[in-house]
């Protein structure tokens, strides 16, 4: 049996909270703020572009 995250109660209603979901989540607005603030810091850099090369026409050199 899985054991008891945490409980919440409100008034006649109660709630489980799973705590692997709440990690989860918490690890992606982290991520997400690491990300916002890597934008903030080089603002001219283009995401999920790579780099084709060194030449003009984007040829390898």
């Amino acid at each position: 049996m899985k054991s008891v995250g945490r409980l919440v109660i409100d008034g006649n209603s109660v709630y489980e909270l799973d705590e692997e979901c709440i990690r989860r989540k918490e690890h992606q607005e982290k991520n997400q703020s690491a990300r916002q603030e890597n934008r903030e810091q080089y603002p001219y850099r283009r995401p999920g572009r790579k780099s084709r090369g060194s030449g003009m026409d984007g040829t390898f050199l």
